[in-house]
């Protein structure tokens, strides 16, 4: 994609779309040369949907129970998404697991958040995950989706320190502040056309040196 040309993004939630708001709230506080075009949601009350339609952002539902099959609420979710041309499809607490014909169509386009240190802590209850092993840091992780599961390139991390004293809760919510800071520097490169991948599938961040982020702020 050419330097200067305005990136489209379309952004998948299935609830509260906290990070779907921190990217919207990035676009438009750094006036970026991007747009939410639209949001699309797997769950019909999502009250991120509501947060999406106060900003005049067009949405879209697609609801899994409405499908028989995964295949067939892919190919449903891909024509909603289609509609609005995006450069990128951000997911953004999207509960689905995606099938490899969706991810294989919107390959170097698909983006996810994940709520541990990738490799470490991969599919749910991460920060429950993390203090059962005992581990000191704890954090998010920003990155390419590919078929294997939560095991795309990754584009950047965000760290946060673990304490003796924290639950999964307050871990969570510890993380939830550093993803929002993370996926919004992440929206900002896709909207420069800073990242590309590598022939080897590796990330590259044009420009960017350093793409580890402690507390929400680069070390």
């Amino acid at each position: 994609m050419s330097v200067g040309v305005r990136r489209r993004f379309v952004v998948l939630i299935s609830g509260q779309g906290t990070n779907m708001q921190a990217i919207v709230n990035h676009c438009c506080s750094e006036s970026l040369c991007a747009d939410v075009v639209a949001v699309v949601s797997s769950r019909m009350n999502a009250p991120g949907i509501d947060w999406a339609v106060s900003q005049g952002i067009p949405t879209e539902i697609v609801v899994s129970a409405d499908y028989s099959s995964r295949e067939s609420f892919d190919e449903a979710l891909a024509a909603s998404i289609d509609k609005f041309a995006p450069d990128y499809v951000l997911l953004a607490g999207f509960m689905r697991v995606l099938t490899p014909g969706f991810v294989k169509h919107y390959q170097g386009r698909l983006i996810n958040i994940h709520p541990s240190l990738l490799p470490a802590f991969p599919g749910l209850h991460t920060h429950q995950q993390a203090l059962v092993r005992g581990v000191r840091v704890h954090g998010c992780t920003v990155h390419f989706v590919t078929a294997l599961l939560d095991h795309g390139p990754i584009i950047a991390q965000g760290v946060v320190a673990v304490a003796d004293s924290d639950t999964p809760q307050s871990l969570a919510a510890k993380v939830l502040a550093v993803e929002h800071y993370v996926y919004g520097q992440v929206a900002e490169w896709l909207s420069k056309g800073l990242v590309s991948l590598t022939e080897d599938q590796r990330v590259n961040v044009s420009g960017v040196a350093q793409r580890i982020f402690f507390g929400g702020h680069h070390e």
